[in-house]
Formats: structure tokens, C-alpha cells, sequence
């Protein structure tokens, strides 16, 4: 049981994603880049919840979401993890998408952008910006159908999701890049991550210091 569940925390419900916007694919598309410098501008809750839409939100009646997944198995997971109030005003923690509910549950007290900036080569600017996503795997849902091609389906699933967030980040005025350089085991103890959910990607989110 995470320290939130323990202090009876409740889930977080999250904005309404917006399904138009004012900067056409097209523009996102030719200006996506890998930003690594954010300003200390905070992220306002709306812009949260439109990342992680953008990544795995429900795009259908069905269930579908915004990313494909082979046999729609969805082997992904998203957690957030914030500073003291400069996400949408979230308390400082980790949190776990539910994108049946469009909510953020709260699984762990304490601001561990630092930590992940130590355990990813030194990539300081991790601890920088406001919310850094972390894309988790559970092969298992794959591999039921799909055995030994399950990894192959599962790491295109999260580069599917992965450039949902750069395209929306872009959309948005915000800045991201994806980390794939980090220590595996000791990423899901600060996280606190569930054995099964396996680490991918760690994506900082934030306004781009870059001119």
C-alpha cells in the first residue's frame, strides 16, 4: 500500500481533454525537438491532463486510446512525478494515470525528480521541470496473445505514446524529451513502481528554456 493510500488521499479527477486546438498537426510535427532546459514556470492542471491524454487517454466508446497497442492490449502505464504545487498544483509526489476515469492516483509522498536526475546519468534538467512522465510496461498483457513478439509490440506501443506527448507538448507551448539512459531497478524503487509495471521511458515535461 503506497504512503497516499495509507493517509486515505483520493484519486484526482482531471480536466476534460480539449479535442481541438490552436496549433495544427502539422506545425507540431515540423516543431518537435528534443528540449532539455525548462523554466521554472509552473504547468497548470488542464496542460497535465492534456499530456497524459494525449499519451494514453480514451479516444472511444470501445475503450480505445489515443495510442495504438497491438490487439488494443494497452501494455502501458503512466506515473507523474511532481514538485510542491508547480503541476496543476499537485502536491509533491508520484501518481498514476487511470484513463478509464481520466484521474491521477496519488501512490507516493515526496518530490523524486531529483532522485530519477541521479539515476539517469546526471541528466539534471529532469529535476528541473515540473512533471516528469515516467512510461512503464507490462509485457504480460502482450505476451498472453502475442509470446515471444510481445517486446517488439510493446516498445512500438511506447513510441507511439512517446511521440503523442512530444506532438501535444509542442501543441501546447511546452517543451519535452524522451530518457531512455537510466538504472532500471533503482527508477522502479523510487517510483515505487509495482514489480510487473518495467520502466521504458522518462519524458520531463515543462516550458522550454530554449529561444
Amino acid at each position: 500500500m503506497s504512503e497516499f493510500s495509507e493517509n486515505l488521499i483520493p484519486r484526482i479527477p482531471l480536466p476534460a481533454p480539449l479535442l481541438k486546438g490552436e496549433v495544427s498537426l502539422e506545425e507540431a510535427v515540423s516543431r518537435r525537438r528534443s528540449r532539455r532546459g525548462f523554466k521554472a514556470t509552473p504547468l497548470t492542471l488542464e496542460q497535465v491532463a492534456q499530456v497524459l491524454w494525449a499519451a494514453q487517454g480514451i479516444t472511444s466508446p470501445e475503450g480505445l486510446r489515443a495510442a495504438p497497442s497491438a490487439g488494443a492490449l494497452y501494455a502501458l502505464d503512466l506515473y507523474v512525478a511532481v514538485g510542491g504545487r508547480e503541476a496543476g498544483g499537485l502536491a509533491a509526489g508520484v501518481y498514476h494515470y487511470e484513463p478509464q476515469r481520466h484521474a491521477l492516483e496519488p501512490t507516493l509522498k515526496g518530490d523524486v525528480r531529483p532522485t530519477l536526475a541521479r539515476l539517469t546519468v546526471g541528466q539534471t534538467f529532469l529535476a528541473e521541470a515540473p512533471l516528469a512522465l515516467v512510461i512503464t510496461a507490462e509485457y504480460e498483457r502482450i505476451s498472453q496473445r502475442y509470446g515471444d513478439r510481445a517486446p517488439r509490440y510493446v516498445h512500438m506501443e511506447v513510441g507511439h505514446a512517446a511521440q503523442n506527448v512530444y506532438l501535444q507538448a509542442e501543441a501546447l507551448g511546452l517543451g519535452t524529451v524522451v530518457v531512455g539512459s537510466f538504472q532500471d531497478e533503482a527508477v522502479s524503487q523510487a517510483l515505487s513502481l509495482p514489480a510487473q509495471h518495467r520502466p521504458l521511458y522518462i519524458m520531463p515535461v515543462g516550458h522550454s528554456a530554449a529561444t
